[in-house]
């Protein structure tokens, strides 16, 4: 503001400012930076606002943002060049400076500066910088995934199961897992990296002991953040990792023993095995036979199956004491097996007699190479 100048002074002369009339106050206002703002949190795809303002045009010069400080600052925002996410507040202003910065990611955390340059005789010269605003961006989580062993585990010993995220800042994440809708205890999660950083991935893993009726069960990873209005989940299907062998068994009908030259049927019944996919084939002592008949699969209350066949055979002398086998190939693992023997009721007469020398005796005796008086002879 001016006053009127005082009177002339007696044997002196007026100062230069007096010289019009007039004189600047001793208390004009020296020239401010305003950057009022000393922290901003903001979340990942918003728009934020960073307020500077200057209290004079004096001296002549540009007004920049830039982020972080030294001779690696970051050039954020200046009149001219192109900053497609940033913006002037109050375009043409020559004191306000006010930028907002939209589409935020998570790389955008840092501290701003506001500052004003005067013109040099070469380069613009730094002349006054705001006391900075610290940036904090609250990033989302990416979508978690679930991954589960390499290759199908049977049920007994814990099985491990990962859960990762990435992406998310600040630092702070909670990770639950469940088994329908059960807690599970100890999971061990890890974020990284562990020193300060602009964004944050995560894993967690679990051991789960799977069971026969896990065919049907779901994992979930659960993600709690500061950010999310509503914890992240994923499920995993148990039956993605399961495997149930077989328990085959074999029965007859009738039971043994069975009467000479009789039907005799033998039924192979697979048993509560995970996943489907089973062939069953059966041997009589140990060589291939024909395939029998086949049940349709049936799939059983817990999810797992059951796969049925039976094979008919006639009760023939020569087929005493021989075995049958039902053998199981289930999901290319090694075959599984199960037995059982065709016993005759009644032996054929000559058996007490023959004893020993067995079928091939009897073989013998019918061909006439052998007579009772020499197996007697010999003690037979």
């Amino acid at each position: 503001p001016l006053i009127p100048a005082p009177p002339h002074p007696p044997g002196g002369s007026l100062p230069v400012t007096q010289q019009h009339g007039y004189c600047c106050c001793a208390g004009a206002q020296e020239f401010q930076l305003l950057q009022p703002q000393g922290a901003v949190s903001v979340s990942a795809g918003e728009t934020f606002t960073l307020n500077c303002s200057v209290t004079g045009l004096t001296p002549v010069g540009p007004v920049k943002w830039f982020k972080g400080s030294g001779s690696g600052r970051q050039l954020v925002y200046e009149e001219k060049g192109s900053f497609p996410r940033v913006t002037r507040a109050v375009r043409g202003s020559e004191t306000d400076f006010t930028i907002r910065i939209s589409d935020t990611r998570s790389e955008d955390a840092g501290i701003y500066h506001c500052v004003k340059f005067k013109k040099g005789l070469k380069t613009d010269e730094e002349f006054r910088s705001g006391a900075g605003t610290t940036v904090s961006v609250g990033a989302r989580p990416s979508a978690p995934s679930v991954s589960g062993p390499p290759s199908r585990a049977v049920p007994g010993p814990p099985v491990t199961f990962t859960c990762t995220s990435g992406g998310f800042s600040p630092r702070d994440i909670t990770v639950t897992w469940l088994k329908n809708g059960a807690k599970l205890p100890d999971p061990q999660t890890q974020v990284l990296p562990e020193l300060q950083s602009i964004s944050y991935n995560m894993s967690s893993t679990v051991g789960v002991s799977l069971t026969r009726g896990d065919a049907r069960s779901q994992l979930t990873c659960q993600i709690e953040h500061s950010t999310l209005p509503a914890p992240l989940r994923v499920t995993y299907n148990l039956s993605d990792a399961l495997r149930v062998p077989p328990r085959p068994r074999v029965d007859t009908d009738p039971a043994a023993p069975v009467t000479l030259n009789k039907p005799v049927t033998f039924t192979c019944c697979a048993e509560g095995f995970y996943p489907k996919d089973a062939n069953l084939t059966w041997l009589e002592n140990g060589s291939e036979t024909n395939l029998g008949k086949p049940s349709p699969l049936a799939e059983n209350p817990d999810g797992t199956y059951t796969l049925q066949s039976s094979l008919e055979v006639n009760a023939t002398e020569q087929r005493n004491q021989s075995m049958f086998t039902c053998r199981v190939v289930h999901d290319s693992q090694p075959p599984i097996s199960a037995s059982a023997m065709l016993r005759l009721s009644q032996p054929p007469a000559d058996s007490a007699l023959l004893g020993p020398l067995g079928r091939a005796g009897r073989g013998r005796l019918r061909a006439g190479t052998v007579t009772l008086a020499t197996l007697c002879a010999q003690g037979r």
